[in-house]
């Protein structure tokens, strides 16, 4: 039930981290795209700081290109560094692109366990007891996210933020959250026997 487009290393993590007996109900990479919404935001935020940092440059030299021959035409130099952050920033997406391949979602038959990669693997399990709200956001081609749980915190000056947790960027996603939701459901049940 492991989708075979994974790495063996990553065949390996979801192997090493199922339990004794656990069955894999379903599991799935996520569909690689471009623009997610962190790596949009970044994207987006990234042009504005290079087109400043570049103007920043060439206001710096005096909107020409400086001879280098006198100590205030190394002055433009200072910007160099923040238009490297911006090139820096401007790849986001194809960072997230990336991180598409090192990243699985897998559903057993007791729990929800999300395996995300970057620079470092992420491994996150959610048992049924944590999934007390489970739905989904659907595109017309029945591809989306389904949604389980959310992160939230608040910065130092007190703003509150929050992102969603689950599985981003499946295929059949109203498939997935009835899979999901049956799973929580089961276990409900097997906890809580109804007498008659």
């Amino acid at each position: 039930m492991i989708p075979d487009t994974i790495s063996p290393s990553l065949l390996k993590l979801v192997e090493d981290e199922l339990e004794v007996n656990e069955s894999i109900l379903w599991s799935e990479t996520p569909k690689p795209r471009f623009f997610t919404p962190g790596s949009t935001a970044t994207f987006g935020f990234a042009v504005v700081w290079t087109l400043f940092s570049m103007f920043w440059i060439a206001g710096a030299s005096g909107f020409e290109i400086p001879r280098f021959n006198r100590g205030e035409d190394l002055f433009p130099l200072f910007g160099v560094p923040f238009l490297l952050i911006g090139f820096a920033m401007l790849s986001a997406p194809l960072w997230a692109y990336r991180n598409a391949f090192k990243t699985v979602y897998v559903l057993t038959d007791r729990r929800a366990i999300t395996f995300i990669g970057g620079w470092r693997m992420t491994i996150r399990s959610f048992l049924p007891r944590e999934l007390t709200v489970v739905y989904r956001k659907q595109a017309a081609d029945g591809s989306g996210d389904v949604i389980f749980n959310a992160k939230r915190w608040k910065d130092s000056e007190g703003t509150s933020h929050s992102e969603e947790v689950g599985f981003l960027g499946i295929a059949d996603v109203k498939r997935v959250e009835q899979q999901l939701k049956s799973m929580v459901d089961s276990h409900r049940r097997r906890a809580n026997p109804r007498t008659e």
